[in-house]
């Protein structure tokens, strides 16, 4: 039984249960999330539904913005610092001045009905990557105990399977709550198998999470607010929820769904489940030398031991691997984007209230859909996007007097696009919906087809022509956003005066020049709008192009001002390096340098120091193409700022450092941001032996790669449309291309296009070709 228990060698494994929250496993199925402790005698599931966030939605709009806005532009340009700070905090902070926040479904409690003197023995905890799966198996005297859990896309629900090997063994008591009961409105009975808990969170959406259970043998009842099992021989239960953000009626729609999924034979609904889930996780592979040997050890222990010093790049495959589960566990079709904390949060008023985070932790949580063969798991983004489209019009009419939309660095529940916080460093700035909309850009790189550009274009038109309207042009001729920051970083002028608000951050222009290149190319692919795409030419000539400083640095502000904090967790300077395609080595090697010398200057002075921000470094790197540099930062995201159960630690815990470090390891070994596909572009040598397949390209190619002591020995590429493609291996072998249009050809060079039909694969062998290696 112990063998076929636990067969999954793709685990996250555990031989004690969680006795903290971060040390429990996440499951989820995109709008459902639990993180499951596995005590074996008081059992707790910490519950998320993704629409469940306290309040409705509002008009936050200042109406003294645009009045003053003039002002505040004046006070800016003319170096009064302090007073254009100060008008900006009265005229520019919305009313009121927060956005709502995430709040947690509740916990299910489970106590286990066992003798007190009874010892617990071999008990083993794990998170199954490939199948989706915890389980929990232990000896308790002479019988063996286990638990499966599972969040089900299909079924929209999460079922728990309790099972001893001796019948009349599994009795246990069940209850519903919310924050230690506090937050509970209403909990009942339903029909003596189920509890059903509603309420109202604060003005918001009403919600409603059943719990139901289905016992075989024994004897069930409902007392109060507990339900109790006796002498079953096993037990299914399943929990449900839904909001008012989807629902009319949320309480009858879960219990509907609770009852339907209990009246599926268990092995039905797994079955579906795990059918579901493969067909995303089981596109990919990344499987590293040295994961075979450590693959039965407890995944903590293996942690402690690399911030000890050792090397484990199997669990680096294995972060990487959970990074593919976290996305599609938090973001499937139909569900709200992974927030802050993916879809995992246990506070009622969580840290930065668990929102969407738009000056980089949104965006990062997808950086590795598309690369990572998980397009889908992007969808749920795309959504949002549209919802902010005209709320983003409104703010960009009320606050600016601008056509266009816009959002600022926070979106919630409600897609609010006012700013958030009355924290000056991060609250002006206009461009969350810019960036954003870039998004919709890269799918369609990545996946070309004209019906989803036809429904993207127009969303990245919105906030385009609002930054065309908002940019003013300064003597120098150059148009630039004011007012801005430079999130979420200060500056100090000569004086020694410091400060925030400024005009043109290097981030700014950046995104603006992005936006308007993907404008200009899906214009132009679509045959529209020849006076809009004139007017994009037109600006993007006047737009400041990146400095670098007396440090030798890419500038981060249109003068050459020293930074408050050198080691600030934000790099906004570095967009056009990643994710950017602006500066690269070889178009613009002198940038390139500076954004080294940026990143070394960070680091010095203790940059890296979050989760998601190492994250970014390691990405950055990776496009620098310094393949040790980015593998160190890698090592440092898991020493550094990684959870027991290898969730990313801003601190306290953010998904965004997981999703990040996921996309960064893939950038190490493909990138194709530069009208070419680049095989092994930042390979360390800590890794000379590997194997991925499945990784995306953009251009609509699937890319299997193989490497042996440091070299590329094989890769196949699988276009999916007609075309050229460009491919580049920066490594002294010999390669023969089979399959390309016209026959088979060989190639000494670095660097080499091929013509290809869609279906068609384009593979590519060392001499003399190896055996497979893993």
């Amino acid at each position: 039984m112990h063998e076929e228990r636990f067969e999954s060698k793709d685990r996250l494994y555990f031989r004690s249960p969680a006795s903290h929250w971060e040390e429990a496993l996440p499951i989820g199925n995109g709008r459902l999330g639990a993180m499951v402790f596995g005590d074996p005698r008081s059992e707790r599931l910490q519950l998320n539904e993704d629409s469940l966030w306290h309040g409705g939605s509002r008009d936050r709009h200042n109406p003294d913005a645009l009045k003053h806005l003039p002002e505040i532009r004046r006070l800016l340009l003319d170096g009064k610092l302090k007073e254009a700070e100060r008008l900006a905090s009265l005229a520019l902070t919305a009313i009121p001045e927060t956005q709502r926040h995430y709040v947690p479904l509740g916990d299910l409690y489970l106590q286990f009905e066992a003798p007190a003197d009874q010892e617990t023995t071999d008990y083993e905890r794990e998170l199954d990557l490939a199948k989706a799966v915890v389980n929990i198996s232990y000896m308790r005297g002479k019988v063996s105990y286990r638990r499966q859990m599972f969040a089900s896309y299909p079924d929209g629900a999460i079922v728990i399977r309790l099972t001893a090997d001796t019948p009349g063994r599994i009795s246990f008591t069940a209850r519903l709550g919310r924050e230690r009961f506090r937050y509970v409105d209403r909990i009942r009975a339903e029909d003596g198998h189920a509890i059903v808990m509603s309420g109202n969170s604060g003005g918001g959406v009403d919600y409603s999470g059943v719990l139901l259970c289905r016992p075989e043998g024994g004897r069930m009842q409902t007392i109060g607010e507990h339900l109790v099992v006796e002498n079953a021989d096993a037990a299914t239960l399943v929990i449900a929820a839904a909001t008012s953000f989807r629902e009319c009626d949320p309480e009858a729609a879960a219990i509907a769904n609770a009852k339907r999924v209990a009246s599926r034979p268990y092995l039905e609904a797994l079955a579906a489940h795990e059918e579901d889930y493969r067909k995303l996780y089981g596109r990919m592979t990344l499987r590293l030398d040295g994961e075979s040997d450590v693959a039965e050890e407890d995944t903590a222990k293996r942690l402690e031991r690399m911030k000890a010093g050792a090397e484990d790049p199997g669990l680096l495959a294995l972060y990487f691997r959970y990074g593919r589960y976290l996305l599609i566990a938090s973001s499937r079709p139909g569900s709200l984007p992974a927030n802050l904390q993916g879809i995992w949060n246990k506070d009622m008023l969580p840290a930065w209230d668990s929102k969407f985070t738009i000056n980089i932790n949104t965006q990062m949580n997808y950086w590795s859909a598309e690369i990572c063969h998980l397009s889908e798991c992007h969808e749920p983004l795309f959504e949002l996007i549209e919802r902010m489209i005209p709320n983003g019009r409104r703010t960009a009419q009320a606050m600016y007097g601008c056509r266009g939309s816009t959002a600022h660095h926070n979106t919630d529940l409600w897609a609010d696009t006012a700013p958030q916080d009355l924290w000056p460093a991060s609250t002006y700035w206009p461009l969350g919906l810019a960036w954003l909309s870039l998004h919709l850009w890269e799918h369609y790189r990545f996946e070309p087809n004209d019906a989803f550009l036809k429904l993207a274009y127009p969303m990245m038109k919105e906030a385009a022509v609002f930054l065309l309207d908002y940019m003013v042009e300064l003597p120098t001729g150059e148009r630039v956003t004011c007012p801005s920051v430079s999130p979420e970083n200060a500056y100090r002028l000569p004086s020694g005066e410091t400060g925030v608000l400024c005009y043109g951050p290097s981030m700014d222009s950046q995104i603006a020049c992005e936006l308007f290149l993907a404008c200009l190319a899906a214009g132009e692919l679509l045959e529209t709008d020849a006076d809009f795409l004139a007017a994009l030419r037109q600006s993007m000539e006047q737009l400041p192009q990146p400095r670098i400083g007396r440090h030798g640095q890419i500038q981060e502000w249109m003068e050459d001002y020293e930074e408050v904090e050198p080691g600030h967790r934000h790099i906004s300077h570095l967009f056009a390096l990643h994710p950017g395609t602006q500066i690269t080595p070889d178009k613009t090697p002198e940038l390139s340098m500076a954004a080294r010398r940026t990143l070394e200057r960070r680091l010095a002075n203790g940059g890296g120091h979050t989760g998601w921000s190492r994250a970014w470094i390691v990405n950055f790197w990776a496009r620098l193409r310094d393949a040790d540099e980015a593998y160190a930062n890698v090592k440092a995201l898991l020493t550094h700022s990684t959870l027991p159960n290898l969730l990313d630690n801003h601190p306290p815990f953010q998904i965004d450092g997981n999703f990040g470090g996921t996309a960064g390891i893939a950038e190490m070994l493909l990138q194709s941001h530069a009208d070419e596909i680049h095989l092994l572009p930042a390979l360390p040598r800590a890794w000379p032996n590997g194997e991925v397949t499945g990784l995306r390209a953009r251009g609509g190619v699937t890319v299997d790669l193989a490497w042996r002591d440091g070299q590329l020995k094989h890769a196949v590429l699988r276009p999916e449309r007609d075309g050229a493609y460009r491919i580049r291996c920066d490594q002294p072998i010999r390669l023969t291309v089979e399959g390309a249009r016209g026959g088979s050809g060989q190639w000494d060079d670095a660097v080499f296009s091929i013509e290809a039909e869609a279906g068609m694969k384009i593979v590519l062998r060392a001499h003399p070709a190896p055996d497979s290696i893993v």
